[in-house]
């Protein structure tokens, strides 16, 4: 070792004597960060200091004090007692606290942030008050104004002893991929974290009806919800809301709701007003690749009706169950832009047109819009719980050999028995299936012994043979899935696209 660390040291020396002896005007050399300073990227400042000094004063902490009922685990057992519960006593309650931020919009004291910030976080929990603390640690009790679950948005107010700074909203459908943005909020409980980015994307789903998010890789983690996104003029155009991680933490993909869809639900919401949205009485499904395939078009450009509700807008329009919407109000129809929020957009009571196919065929129909009902009467128009009627048949077998290869469907006709037994309305014309081969799509789908197929490729089937035929002709016409129409009891009838086995 110390033989290596002398041979290190001369050659080391040695350089040395070479530089000295080669470069005469060693004393005018500088420090490599000597009068050093970074471009500024294209369209965004040297620094965002001046920026944030003024943003920051805006933006503030929320926390929640909240009552949760706690059911001791052990409570009617032997074990209770030890545990400070004794057989049959009441649930406990603990108190629990949440976190998150928010911004001022008034300077008398209206305050913008998500409504999972000032919600009970858990069943059986309640909120016992909200507290608002200001950059210089001011502390105000806040009094909840108005919520909108739907697009997770709450409205605060708090009475300050001076005005406030505050910040306005700004346009959000101007923002583009790749545009500078700045998030301030309180990660974590570390109040006036600011954090930079990029915007990923935009109008992004993440499986919510109303979802059009901003995606951004500046980095949003717990604590930010409710902090604004700001753009490089300071204007606010999204509201952080979630961030998707495997860990909990920040991997670079947070999504904000854009001021385009937060700002009227906040002016509503300010005004102590419900928010309304609009309504056509549908159920509706993607145009994913199976649909789309066993229907023969493009997928993702469209939805499909499954069902409609008597007497509202879309019934009294013409549209049927089986029909495909691809524009409203001439708002083309995508998984970006889709059906229920271009629809919930307009306004109750106006007309608007709907270009929809249907057998193929494009046809331009005009609706009414109507108003969206409260979630428990949407409920009662939803699917209900499956049942299982398993055990509900005479044990039959049948089917036709182009069904029992391509779809692994066995299927029988319809008796007047047999819609006895499932309980169905006593007009239901088709077959009823008698088993299905788990390892097929129709068995992945759902499609079970009970199920009474209707229709195929839209055309009624009243035998195996019609949907033998129908399984032909998808074949011939070299698709890889068909569409039926199936019914189960208790339940409106449904579109599923099933994959043929043999493509």
């Amino acid at each position: 070792m110390r033989y290596a660390y002398a041979l290190t040291g001369a050659l080391l020396l040695g350089g040395t004597a070479i530089a000295v002896t080669s470069s005469p005007n060693v004393g005018a050399q500088v420090a490599q960060n000597e009068g050093m300073q970074a471009a500024a990227p294209a369209g965004a400042p040297a620094s965002l200091a001046d920026m944030v000094e003024k943003l920051q004063p805006a933006v503030v902490n929320i926390s929640t004090r909240q009552r949760v009922q706690v059911q001791n685990p052990f409570a009617g057992t032997p074990f209770g007692d030890l545990f400070g519960q004794a057989p049959g006593a009441k649930p406990q309650t603990r108190q629990a606290q949440s976190l998150g931020s928010g911004f001022i919009i008034s300077a008398d004291g209206y305050i913008v942030t998500n409504n999972h910030v000032v919600s009970a976080g858990a069943e059986g929990a309640s909120v016992d008050s909200i507290t608002v603390t200001l950059t210089n640690r001011e502390e105000y009790s806040a009094k909840l104004i108005g919520r909108d679950p739907a697009t997770d948005i709450a409205v605060l107010k708090i009475e300050p002893k001076k005005a406030l700074p505050f910040v306005k909203f700004g346009d959000s459908t101007k923002a583009r991929v790749g545009d500078w943005v700045i998030a301030i909020g309180n990660p974590f409980a570390l109040s006036g974290t600011v954090t930079a980015g990029i915007i990923s994307a935009v109008h992004r789903g993440t499986g919510g009806t109303y979802d059009k998010f901003i995606q951004t890789d500046a980095s949003i983690n717990q604590g930010n919800s409710g902090g604004p996104m700001f753009d490089m003029r300071g204007n606010v155009i999204g509201i952080n809301s979630q961030i998707l991680s495997p860990s909990g933490g920040n991997v670079g993909i947070g999504f904000a709701i854009p001021s385009e869809q937060a700002a009227p639900i906040v002016d509503t919401l300010r005004r102590g007003q419900a928010v309304k949205r609009g309504y056509l009485g549908i159920q509706i499904s993607p145009l994913g690749e199976d649909l789309a395939d066993s229907l023969g078009l493009a997928k993702n450009r469209g939805e499909f009706v499954q069902g409609v509700e008597p007497g509202k807008g879309a019934d009294r329009a013409g549209i049927k169950a089986g029909d495909v919407i691809v524009s409203v109000a001439g708002q083309e129809v995508t998984p970006d832009q889709n059906l229920s929020s271009i629809v919930a957009s307009q306004p109750i009571g106006s007309r608007v047109p709907i270009v929809l196919l249907r057998n193929g065929q494009r046809q331009t129909v005009t609706a009414i819009v109507g108003e969206r009902p409260s979630e428990d009467e949407l409920n009662s128009f939803a699917q209900q719980q499956d049942d299982d009627f398993s055990q509900q048949q005479d044990d039959q077998s049948g089917g036709g050999q182009a069904t029992q290869q391509s779809l692994g469907i066995s299927a029988i006709p319809l008796t007047p028995n047999i819609v006895r037994q499932l309980g169905i309305a006593a007009d239901t014309r088709g077959i009823v299936i008698t088993a299905v081969d788990s390892s097929t799509d129709a068995g992945a789908k759902g499609l079970r012994r009970g199920d009474v197929i209707i229709t195929a490729n839209n055309r009624p089937v009243a035998s195996q043979a019609d949907l033998d035929a129908a399984v032909r002709q998808v074949s011939s016409q070299g698709r890889s899935a068909i569409l039926l129409q199936v019914l189960r009891r208790g339940q409106p009838a449904v579109f599923l696209p099933v994959r043929l086995r043999n493509k």
